[in-house]
């Protein structure tokens, strides 16, 4: 195994447990799930247009976060796609100046596939008339996280050249 491939599995193992702790980190205040979430550990999102390797290694956080939380079988498996869906597109957008661009597909894949998620897994206590509110709610929490934080770790990221390729 070449020197490369060791590094980007290791940059892969840091990310995903990263997120899996700042996601911990939520649900003890218990903002890690449900209508109003805010999971600080999307603010990772920004990560794949720095690293590839960062994609695949959100989805396991996340897959991992979700399962380790307690999360429904609908939440392991799609949360962790949109969490997935985001990323991918995060490394499409790598080469725009606007870091918010790059936080909004995860934004945007979360507020559409999480409200799905909290209205399947409850079942006929939650109909799709609630979609909208959770949406909206999600969504915000998405942005505060990813869009917002995400900016900054992005700055952050880019002003000390932490990542040395694009």
């Amino acid at each position: 195994m070449k020197k490369s491939e060791v590094r980007a599995i290791t940059r892969a193992g840091a990310v995903a447990a990263l997120y899996v702790a700042l996601t911990y980190l939520s649900f003890l205040v218990g903002l890690s799930s449900g209508a109003i979430q805010l999971r600080l550990s999307e603010m990772l999102c920004v990560l794949p247009a720095f690293i590839p390797e960062a994609a695949v290694a959100l989805y396991i956080g996340c897959l991992l976060a979700n399962l380790l939380t307690g999360g429904s079988i609908l939440d392991i498996l799609l949360g962790s796609l949109a969490t997935l869906i985001g990323a991918f597109f995060a490394r499409r957008l790598r080469k725009t100046e606007k870091p918010m661009l790059i936080a909004l597909p995860t934004v945007i894949a979360n507020a559409l596939i999480v409200p799905l998620v909290i209205i399947l897994s409850a079942g006929s206590e939650q109909t799709l008339a609630a979609f909208p509110y959770l949406a909206l709610t999600v969504g915000i929490g998405e942005f505060l996280s990813a869009a917002v934080l995400g900016t900054l770790l992005y700055k952050i990221i880019k002003k000390h050249n932490l990542f040395k390729e694009l």
